[in-house]
């Protein structure tokens, strides 16, 4: 507005001054992009759920310890051969000589003999403050159980598996960066054929991360909100992908008012007044959808939410001060070597776009019935898409060292050694809860921890009149008979009349994470829904359309899942889904999906007032298909660039968000919705005034538009 009123000599004034603001606020805040990893955690036991047992046994569990430490477990094999005492003498020598190291904690465990005497273990307490010094720690033990003759050492338990979930974030800030900008970059100088835009709407979305980024690490760093490696990830992809969505949408309006006005300045006034309610709208979704996770019970949801919703809004802002700026000022000049033409105003140009159109026109019912019943049969086998968590082996999609490790304790020893449950119980019931433990179906030994630390070593070590019990189960500590043996253990332990015991450790973690996640879905999913459709009626003016898409978008994100489902089995050998994926799919696909739809309905309901419903939908379509499509892509392309990071979590968000987005874009926006809209009517504004516009005249995409509205 401010560019329009301004008198001519300082028209210029503005632009500039933006420009300027910008480049400092790049300069000043950009290296933060680079920096949030400095106040992030992978500490996973910080985000269990805080109302769950298994956070409470955490708390307890502390008191029994002289000082907190990070488990480290040595497996020593003998290449298929049994192993012989003087190997378990060299080993448990072995790891002794590591008690006075600098990071392990008192004196490692002794080496134990497997049942089938082919495997030793042995246990070494690390400090848990080791951060960056931890894979030098880790490189001591190993070297130190390396010395024992004759046999071959591994390193798995909690203190490894940190160590290789630092590793797969190591670099995180410039390779995911550099993966996600270049592929934008990429579709950028081939959907524009230009050489300046691109690098313009790039630069923009740098600008907005480097801001988000900035806001983000200065409420980590007072504690206001939680970042680990996994948050960190998608706002980078987040921002960049917003931003350059929104960049395309405010891009094409400015071509198609430079082409008609001629004023440069005036078309970016235009373009920012036109599309304004559409962008604004569409980040009001995504980011009140994002802040929704504040009603999570899992800490590292309700971090995503206000960490998403920032950098939303970052995104947002960098769109509508930055880009119009830039575009002020170079006119013509940011889409050399093209040249906008006085036709970019019309629907002649749009050829593929224009023949979608008639082909949606000629048989609109059709169209819409055969679309939605591909959607359903895919939709079909989302309920396989099971949230049980990915177990131990398949976190990392390479094959981690702390695995294979995991891997071989598991062949020698009880699934759960290593990981076991975590029983805190009164004192004076310690024995009937013991025998408990014992009694349970799936658990392999349990007894109360000594003063030594170890679980049956001696008499019990008693805290504030509180027992600890460790039970080793039969089953591998990740997997579903595990979790059933939790189960079990808690309704034996809890029977045990004045015990007031809980149970806690790695698998009912599990356990009460994968049961948060499923009364998160139940209680997340409706708020967004009503977020969404609030949204749509205020800005479509209307109840039934707001319905409508919101109806196609919940189908879409059904079917992406029934396909993911058969993609993570069959082609990915996922066996399993992380609790938390269904969830943050929802949020993103459903509230991004919405996008889409409201660049589309909104243009449809601009055109349906001049021209009536049904040519509204066909010009909405054939002059908005172009520049959604290329976000659609975009989008999808920068959360595909998840994949570079080796976890399944991501790699399981990256591929639901990016089929899921260009299914919505290529066929919900373009073959579902327009059919939909032409075939309910003017019916389908109800109860806006537009109800009682005609169809008009039933010239289908070829009519040539006379004004200037902008795409989007």
């Amino acid at each position: 507005m401010l560019m329009r009123t301004a008198p001519r000599s300082a028209r210029w004034l503005v632009p500039l001054a933006l420009l300027f603001v910008w480049l400092a606020v790049g300069g000043t805040l950009g290296p933060y992009a680079g920096k949030l990893g400095e106040v992030a955690t992978n500490d996973q036991a910080a985000f269990l759920p805080q109302s769950a047992e298994s956070t409470k046994v955490l708390k307890a569990r502390e008191a029994f310890d002289q000082s907190e430490t990070l488990p480290a477990v040595v497996v020593w094999t003998a290449g298929g051969s049994r192993t012989t005492e003087a190997q378990q003498a060299a080993a448990t020598e072995a790891v002794a000589e590591l008690a006075s190291d600098t990071g392990v904690t008192g004196r490692p465990s002794p080496a134990l003999v497997s049942d089938d005497g082919k495997a030793l273990e042995a246990v070494v307490q690390l400090a848990p403050d080791l951060g960056d010094r931890l894979p030098a720690v880790l490189d001591k033990v190993r070297a130190a159980a390396d010395s024992v003759p004759g046999t071959e050492a591994q390193i798995a338990g909690p203190a490894a598996s940190q160590a290789d979930l630092s590793d797969a974030f190591a670099g995180i800030d410039g390779l995911l960066l550099g993966v996600a900008l270049g592929a934008v970059l990429l579709i950028l100088l081939l959907v524009y054929r230009s050489v300046l835009l691109p690098f313009v709407i790039i630069l923009g979305s740098v600008f907005a991360l480097g801001l988000a980024c900035a806001v983000v690490y200065a409420l980590a760093d007072r504690d206001v909100v939680r970042v680990d490696g996994q948050v960190q990830g998608i706002l980078s992809i987040l921002v960049i992908g917003a931003a350059t969505d929104y960049a395309l949408l405010l891009a094409a309006r400015f071509r198609e008012e430079l082409a008609v006005r001629g004023d440069r300045v005036a078309a970016a006034t235009a373009a920012v007044r036109r599309s304004f309610g559409a962008i604004t709208a569409s980040a009001a979704t995504v980011a009140l959808a994002l802040l929704a996770l504040l009603a999570s019970d899992l800490t590292n949801n309700r971090a995503l939410g206000p960490v998403g919703a920032i950098g939303i809004v970052c995104a947002v802002l960098c769109t509508l001060t930055f880009l119009p700026a830039v575009l002020a000022l170079l006119g013509r000049t940011a889409y050399w070597p093209s040249k906008p033409k006085a036709s970019d105003g019309s629907v002649e140009g749009h050829g593929v776009w224009r023949r979608v159109a008639a082909r949606v026109d000629a048989r609109p019912r059709r169209t819409w019935v055969v679309t939605a019943l591909v959607l359903a049969v895919f939709a079909a086998f989302s309920p396989t898409l099971t949230a049980k968590g990915v177990p131990l082996d398949e976190i990392f999609v390479n094959d981690a060292p702390s695995v294979a490790a995991q891997r071989t304790l598991g062949e020698h020893f009880p699934g759960g050694s290593g990981n076991p449950a975590v029983i805190i119980a009164d004192a004076g019931r310690a024995a009937e809860v013991t025998a408990a433990a014992k009694d349970t179906e799936g658990v392999a030994s349990a007894g109360a921890v000594s003063a030594a630390g170890r679980p049956g070593a001696g008499d019990p070590k008693v805290v504030d009149g509180r027992v600890r019990i460790d039970a080793t189960l039969k089953a591998a500590a990740d997997g579903d008979a595990a979790k059933q043996t939790v189960e079990r253990l808690r309704a034996k332990v809890h029977a045990v009349s004045g015990a007031h015991a809980l149970v806690g450790g790695f698998t009912a973690q599990q356990l009460d994470t994968q049961q948060t996640a499923a009364r998160d879905r139940t209680v997340i999913v409706p708020v967004v829904l009503g977020i969404i459709l609030l949204i749509l009626v205020l800005l479509l003016r209307s109840l039934l359309v707001p319905v409508l898409l919101v109806a196609t978008v919940a189908l879409n994100f059904l079917a992406t899942l029934g396909v993911s489902a058969l993609v993570f089995e069959h082609l990915l050998g996922f066996s399993g889904t992380d609790a938390s994926v269904p969830l943050y799919g929802f949020v993103f696909l459903v509230a991004l999906g919405v996008d889409y739809n409201i660049f589309l309905m909104s243009r449809v309901r601009e055109e349906a007032l001049v021209h009536g419903t049904r040519q509204g939908v066909l010009r909405g379509l054939t002059t908005t298909g172009g520049v959604i499509t290329s976000a659609g892509v975009v989008l999808a392309a920068t959360f595909a660039a998840l994949m570079v990071i080796p976890l399944a979590f991501l790699v399981q968000i990256a591929f639901i968000v990016a089929f899921g987005v260009l299914l919505d874009t290529l066929v919900v926006r373009s073959l579902l919705v327009p059919a939909l809209t032409i075939d309910i009517g003017p019916r389908a504004w109800w109860p806006s005034g537009l109800t009682r516009r005609g169809a008009g005249p039933v010239t289908g995409a070829k009519q040539p538009e006379k004004s200037a509205s902008p795409a989007g």
